[in-house]
Parts: structure tokens; C-alpha cells; sequence
């Protein structure tokens, strides 16, 4: 399966589309210097195949690649990176606790 990422500021979210199907988005709040990740929603048909962490993957490495501050309000994308530790540094070592995340 194809994957692909693309961002849609006029609709504040990242959708992902596999075999050029949209199979899910993450919605965000873009400020200043950082990026507000509200909801991530993947499509029941692609459920499990990985695309939720194609999608969460791509949003946090343009993040890094922006300079942009990462304040994860989505479960989803919290618990992601929480266990992909190598993302922990694109949240704010203040609002980590906030986001139940490992200080360092």
C-alpha cells in the first residue's frame, strides 16, 4: 500500500491517503512556534495496517523540520511518542508532565 501525507492548513490538518484514498487526518492548531495536536482519526477500513503511525511520523518530523514546539493533546499521538523517545525532544521539557511524557 502507497502511503501519503499531505498538509491542509485552510482545513488545520494533516490527512494521510493510502492508494490515494483518505484514510485518516490529524487536526492541529498551528501558533508561533509551536503546534497544538488535537485529534487523530483513522478510518475504520485502514484500522491496524500502521497508518496512524505514517501519519503521526510525517506531522512530528515536519514539526522538527519547522522548528515548531509540539504540545500533543491527542492520546494518541502522546502515547506514539512515548514510545518513540527520539520524538520526546520536539515537546517542551515545562509541558511535559502535563502530557504525562518522561521528563527526559
Amino acid at each position: 500500500m502507497k502511503t501519503e501525507v499531505v498538509d491542509r492548513p485552510e482545513a488545520h490538518r494533516y490527512e494521510v491517503l493510502a492508494d490515494g484514498e483518505a484514510a485518516g487526518y490529524l487536526e492541529y492548531q498551528l501558533s508561533p512556534g509551536e503546534i497544538l495536536l488535537i485529534h487523530t482519526e483513522i478510518d475504520e477500513a485502514y484500522e491496524g495496517m500502521g497508518i496512524a503511525s505514517v501519519l503521526i511520523r510525517h506531522v512530528l518530523d515536519d514539526a522538527r523540520e519547522r522548528g515548531l514546539a509540539v504540545l500533543p493533546l491527542c492520546p494518541f499521538v502522546r502515547g506514539w511518542i512515548g514510545r518513540h523517545e527520539d520524538y520526546l525532544g520536539l515537546v517542551p521539557a515545562a509541558a511535559r508532565q502535563k502530557y504525562n511524557l518522561p521528563a527526559a
